[in-house]
Parts: structure tokens; sequence; C-alpha cells
């Protein structure tokens, strides 16, 4: 794979001028080019008036609603992708084509079918551009500390584990037209708000084989669920549960781990930092060691800004990012089978979901009570 030939800073054009765009990548971006890492060259959007009043408060020289005129014109290093996942396979294939990286928000895309049309892309490219996904929460302080420990078995075997997205919307919430709809949110709670915790726990628990889930639209008039369970076997024997609920009005993100020698607990909202992590001892562990697990050293919150650090420190290396290809599919795969799971009421195994499969294509998979009627009669047989 390519490293960025040059230690000057990436080009980097932003894609979706709105909400997600000036919370939360804007400020990391402003941070990486004070450190010299990146130059914001380029804004995008379909509405020209909002790019240009971000263009004009980022002070960025090129402003577009033209994606493809941009990656010509300008030839950016990095695409940044703040635009709703319905259109994230067009614009990551088309940046990959100009040979740009693609840092994506998630949700990804809203299928497995775009995510592997963004991998021929890839591999199509040559260049050793990849495209990437925001799951920031891997990468704060407390996230690296946990998974070297749990990789060196200092916790002994993982045994049990509890990952719980439990959040509130209202109905104005979903008022918004493209909420709730699976062509342009791509999925409900599991997809679209869990998905950064289950990204987590997969990151820091390995690879899962086998998902047994249960989905409900139980408040909301949406075409996807309000809320999902899921059980989870995991390669290395470990079992877990997964729930994504929009339905909760005590708000909380929490990860549980039992090991053999040690409970690690993440209780927190959208972010957390180094206090957020709890780590109990079991009985008859070394206070001395006890006491070395819970120094967690310099508390880097997860966080864009940190994600994007080392992005821009993988594409200078040459090296592979964590959320892009295998890494960000595992987390998408695993998404896909928990909807199959509940929508067929049968137990999906880790690879059971290719090309022919329904839900390979669409979360929903054509299924009664939960496609679109359209949906269904595309996907009903001849």
């Amino acid at each position: 794979m390519s490293p960025h030939r040059s230690h000057t800073p990436l080009r980097t054009a932003v894609v979706g001028t709105g909400g997600i765009a000036r919370s939360s990548h804007l400020p990391a971006l402003r941070t990486l080019a004070a450190e010299g890492e990146v130059d914001v060259v380029a804004a995008v959007d379909v509405d020209g008036r909002a790019a240009r009043a971000f263009a004009a408060e980022a002070q960025i020289p090129h402003v577009s609603t033209d994606l493809d005129a941009t990656l010509a014109e300008v030839r950016p290093d990095l695409v940044v992708l703040c635009t709703p996942p319905a259109v994230h396979r067009e614009q990551s294939v088309a940046a990959l084509r100009a040979g740009a990286w693609v840092w994506c928000e998630k949700p990804p895309c809203p299928s497995l079918a775009d995510f592997d049309a963004i991998a021929a892309a890839e591999r199509a490219g040559g260049t050793g551009a990849y495209a990437s996904i925001v799951f920031q929460h891997r990468f704060g302080s407390g996230a690296r500390h946990v998974r070297r420990l749990l990789r060196a078995g200092e916790f002994g075997r993982p045994l049990v584990a509890h990952c719980q997205t439990t959040w509130y919307r209202d109905a104005a919430y979903y008022a918004v037209a493209w909420r709730g709809r699976w062509a342009t949110e791509g999925g409900g709670p599991a997809m679209g708000h869990g998905i950064h915790q289950t990204d987590l726990l997969l990151d820091l628990m390995g690879p899962w084989s086998e998902v047994r889930g249960m989905a409900a639209r139980l408040v909301h008039a949406v075409e996807t669920e309000d809320v999902s369970t899921a059980l989870v076997r995991f390669t290395n024997g470990a079992v877990g549960t997964v729930v994504n609920s929009v339905l909760s009005p005590d708000e909380v993100s929490r990860i549980r781990i039992d090991c053999e020698r040690a409970t690690i607990e993440l209780t927190h909202l959208y972010g957390y930092r180094n206090a957020d992590w709890r780590i109990t001892p079991a009985p008859g562990v070394p206070e001395e060691t006890a006491a070395a697990w819970r120094d967690f050293g310099a508390d880097e919150p997860s966080s864009h800004v940190a994600q994007l650090r080392a992005l821009v420190a993988d594409i200078r290396a040459g090296r592979r990012h964590p959320s892009s290809g295998a890494g960000g599919r595992r987390t998408l795969e695993f998404i896909t089978a928990l909807y199959k799971s509940a929508f067929t009421d049968v137990p999906v195994r880790a690879g059971d979901i290719g090309p022919g499969d329904p839900y390979y294509t669409a979360l929903h998979g054509g299924a009664q009570g939960w496609a679109p009627a359209a949906a269904r009669k595309e996907a009903a047989p001849a």
C-alpha cells in the first residue's frame, strides 16, 4: 500500500456542510491544520448557499455544488464525507477514482453490496487510496489501553459482554422527512445510533461468529425499528448481548466485558474520557497488578480529532486504517446479520450474507412488515 509521498499537508475537501461537518469535522480539521497535517481546500454541498457560508466561516478557497468538478479541478488528497448514507457509495467511488483517500461519516453505506462496491473501486484505482469510516470511539486513550491489555491476555479470557446504546428520540426528531427510512437513513437505532458502541465492542472482543436478533417498532411512525436486541457469540467462545433503543428517557451508552481476571466497564453517552472506564479485578488479583491496569496514562477523549490524527498518520505510513476495508466491513456485516436474524427469526453466522441474499443489498431484506412496498415487490422471487 502506497504512502502519501509528501510530508506537505493533505489537501482536503469537505463534502456536505451541515451539522456534523460544523460540529465535529471542522474542529478536527482545524486542529490537524494547526499541526501542519491537513489543508482544507474545498467545500462541496448540493446547497450552494450552505457551501458558501461554510467556506466563508472556515476560509476555504474552493466552493462548489459539484463533487466531480471539484475532484477534477482541486485534486484533493483526502475527501471527508459528511453527507447522508444514501450517497456514500457514489461519492466514495468518485473520490477513489480520482485518487483520493476517503473518511466517511457513519452509517458507512446502506448495504454490504454498497460497501463491497467501494472496496472494488479501491482495488481498481491502483493508487493505494482507500475509504475509511468515522468510528471515533476506537481511538480514545481508554479504548487503546483496554484493547492492549485484552490482546496481551492481562485480563484472562473474555467470557461475557454487554453493549448498550439506549437513547431517546421524540416525535419531532422523526418529523424530519429522511429519518426513520431505509433509503435515506440506512436503518434504525441498530444502524444509525448504536453503530459506534457496536463497533467498539467488536474492536475490543474480536471477530463475531453468530448473531440472533430481535427488532420492534413500538412507538415511532417509521419504516425502520425503534428498538433492537441481539445475542452474539464471538469466535473466542465468549457470548454477549447488544441493545439499541431510541425509546429510553434515561440515556446511556455502556459496554461491559467480564473476563477471567477482571470486569471492564465503560459508561458515557456520546463520547468518553479515561475517567469513564472502570476496571474491577477478580478476587486474588494482586493490588499492584490492578493499579497498573487502572493507569490509563494521558487522557485523549474519543473524538473525531483523535481518529483523524490516526488516519493521517496511517495514510503517510502507507498503512491500512483500522476502520477501512475488513476492519470496517465487520461491523456493517454484524448489523446486517442482526437485521436478517430479527426479520427471519433464525440465527445468522458470519459470512452467511453475500450476493444473491436480499439482505446483501438492503438491510430490510424485503421483509413483510418492514420493507417499503416497492422494495418488497423487487425482492419477491420471480
